[in-house]
C-alpha cells in the first residue's frame, strides 16, 4: 500500500497568501515524480496557523528519492535565478503514514 506525508506548516496569517501563491506557481514540480500519487495544499478553516501538505506516494523509497533530489533542488531555488524569498512558514513537522485501508465513492 501507499505512504502518505503530510507537512504541518505553521504559518502565521500575514504569510497566508504568501504560501498559496508559491504552491501555486511551483504547481507541476511533483507530479512528474516516479512513484508520486497524490498532493493536496489544506488550509486550515479555524483555530489553528497550520496548513497541511498532503502527499501521497507509491513506497517509502519513491518519497525518500524525490527528497534527495527534485525536492532539495527545488527548496535551493535551482532553475529560478534571483534572490530567494524568506520563508512563509515559521515551523515545520512532518508526519508519516501508511495507508492500510482506503474507499472510493461507489460508481452507479
Amino acid at each position: 500500500m501507499s505512504v502518505v506525508k503530510i507537512n504541518v506548516l505553521t504559518v502565521p496569517a500575514e504569510q497566508r497568501e504568501s504560501l498559496e501563491q508559491r504552491f501555486a506557481a511551483r504547481a507541476g514540480a511533483v507530479e512528474s515524480s516516479d512513484g508520486f500519487e497524490w498532493f493536496e495544499l489544506l488550509r486550515p478553516l479555524e483555530g489553528t496557523d497550520d496548513y497541511l501538505v498532503y502527499t501521497r506516494w507509491r513506497s517509502e523509497e519513491d518519497f525518500q528519492n524525490w527528497m534527495s533530489g527534485p525536492m532539495q533542488a527545488a527548496h535551493r531555488g535551482e532553475g529560478g535565478g534571483g534572490d530567494r524569498p524568506k520563508p512563509a512558514a515559521t515551523g515545520s513537522t512532518l508526519w508519516s503514514f501508511e495507508v492500510v485501508q482506503q474507499a472510493a465513492p461507489k460508481q452507479g
